[in-house]
């Protein structure tokens, strides 16, 4: 207190210079209605502006949570497509009972941690086990294809990227359904990747698109990317054409976990005429 008095009585001139300028200027907007409105003007003005900050921070800190809403939004809107559902038609005597019933639900995920410039390569997303996630779930992205889930913790789960070498993805030309399969060659190059195990006889152009068969984790139809080289390369899995990926996996933010709910009855059967 005695350090504030101090202060005060150092500087007193100032205050009362302050106090007086501070008087006389409400005195001669107060009394002038040209100088009151150029000042309610600008003060309007200038509250305005830091309103119009205020809103714009407030917006960047909501951000996140607007995009995480975004992106629960499109996965419901997702599990409504046609495409995950399929037709269940039996006949029973002279009544044919046509049913669609959903076989692909979607869960909307962030992405937390990721690599794309190396030989094998993973992504960490914040959903695990608490939200259904399980391993071999299918990961896809508003662009196409992302990966295929590895493992699985309460909160966490890793993904297997399609930038992986172990990585197969069953794959068709989407204008003539001519399937084969899309890996990621050793080029280690993020956008590119190679279509291989397709049949040599059909005419392929370039620029065709790339898309998933349906026949393992990924409704059919999923983007993965065009025909970028008419070339037939060699591969470590044999030979095969360049595609180019839908995908920039170096820009991943959000995802969506892909759950078949017929995957485990479809593994089981197949495992069986394996047998």
């Amino acid at each position: 207190m005695r350090n504030l008095l101090i202060f005060i009585s150092k500087y007193n001139a100032f205050f009362l210079f302050i106090i007086f300028e501070i008087i006389a200027l409400t005195t001669f907007v107060k009394n002038n209605n040209f100088q009151k409105a150029t000042f309610i003007t600008s003060s309007n003005a200038v509250v305005g502006n830091i309103y119009l900050k205020v809103d714009q921070l407030t917006d960047y800190l909501k951000l996140g949570i607007t995009n995480d809403s975004l992106a629960q939004e499109n996965a419901r809107l997702r599990n409504q497509l046609k495409s995950s559902f399929y037709v269940d038609s039996s006949a029973v005597k002279t009544v044919l009972d046509t049913i669609y019933k959903q076989q692909y639900t979607y869960i909307s995920a962030r992405v937390i941690n990721n690599s794309f410039n190396r030989r094998n390569n993973y992504l960490t997303i914040n959903r695990g086990s608490n939200a259904g996630i399980a391993k071999g779930d299918g990961v896809i992205c508003s662009s196409g294809v992302v990966g295929i889930v590895t493992y699985t913790g309460p909160n966490l789960a890793t993904v297997q990227s399609l930038l992986h070498e172990n990585t197969r993805i069953s794959a068709m030309l989407a204008d003539s359904n001519n399937v084969g399969s899309v890996i990621w060659d050793n080029n280690l190059d993020p956008t590119k990747a190679m279509l291989i195990n397709f049949m040599k006889q059909v005419k392929i152009k370039r620029g065709t698109p790339v898309v998933t068969s349906g026949y393992s984790l990924f409704p059919t139809g999923t983007m993965l990317g065009h025909i970028s080289n008419l070339d037939v390369k060699d591969s470590n899995n044999g030979t095969g054409i360049e595609v180019n990926l839908s995908v920039n996996f170096s820009n991943l933010q959000y995802v969506y976990v892909v759950k078949n709910k017929l995957a485990l009855e479809q593994q089981s059967l197949e495992a069986q005429e394996k047998q």
